[in-house]
């Protein structure tokens, strides 16, 4: 199943996008961490504790740690996997655009913004424009990324 196929509406599926660029990114600089920690989270013998409550025996709890570890791995990998075929689709379209595209989008629309506040003065600002031209920028640059991720149509 393509990638594209997760953003149906395009002007909104670009929004969505940009939305989830930070994410994937994470999800692609940390994913290697993340399962080297569940894989030391699946051995090792528990150490006895020695708190006084009394304890039940369980011979197969080292083999449901190793199973849930393994669930947990595969989903790790299944996430990057999605990532990665994110970013081979996004990044293309992203690194078309101009600087100026890519500030006015990532300050919209980026982790950092504020929607609906001062996101349009900042934008406004950086380019010394009216705060209408700085909207009439945002719906140029976006429109011109819906185009590159998903073609005229």
């Amino acid at each position: 199943m393509s990638i594209i196929w997760k953003y149906l509406d395009k002007r909104s599926a670009a929004v969505d996008a940009l939305k989830d660029f930070s994410s994937m990114r994470f999800i692609i600089e940390h994913t290697d961490d993340e399962i080297k920690t569940a894989y030391e989270k699946m051995g090792g013998v528990k150490s006895p504790q020695f708190d006084g409550m009394p304890r039940s025996h369980d011979p197969q709890a080292g083999e449901e740690r190793m199973i849930k570890g393994i669930e947990e791995i595969d989903v790790l990998k299944e996430r990057y996997r999605q990532a990665a075929e994110y970013m081979a689709w996004f990044l293309p379209a992203w690194e078309e655009l101009s600087e100026d595209e890519r500030y006015v989008l990532d300050t919209f629309y980026g982790d950092t913004n504020e929607y609906g506040s001062s996101v349009i003065y900042q934008i406004a600002d950086h380019f010394r424009i009216e705060q209408s031209s700085a909207y009439n920028k945002k719906n140029r640059a976006l429109h011109h990324l819906t185009t590159l991720l998903f073609g005229k149509g």
